[in-house]
């Protein structure tokens, strides 16, 4: 079962407390600190994410079993560590990208 756990906006501007994902070549707001659970994202040229993923909207998903939610469905971006208790992927439904986060347990 899915529970959502924030909503990602792409933007080109510069946003206040952003920080930066070396590996992804993207700065990123913290969706905790935001009152509507509101992720932005401005990637740098190079990212190695998908073009949907820079320039659509995405809800993210907590999910209890990452191998079991992909089962069935367009990835677009393969399962991949993003913290010390998160593991992160991207697929794509509708026609955005749906980011699902299984955070390991403990």
């Amino acid at each position: 079962m899915r529970k959502v756990n924030h909503f990602g906006i792409p933007t080109t501007t510069e946003q206040e407390n952003e920080f930066y994902a070396e590996g992804l070549k993207v700065h990123l707001t913290d969706y905790s600190k935001s009152p509507n659970k509101i992720e932005f994202l401005r990637f740098e040229e190079g990212s190695c994410m998908p073009e949907l993923v820079q320039t659509v909207a995405h809800i993210a998903y907590e999910v209890p079993d990452m191998e079991v939610a992909l089962q069935g469905t367009k990835v677009i971006v393969e399962p991949m560590r993003a913290g010390e208790n998160l593991t992160i992927a991207f697929i794509e439904e509708e026609g955005i990208p749906v980011e699902l986060m299984c955070f390991d347990k403990e």
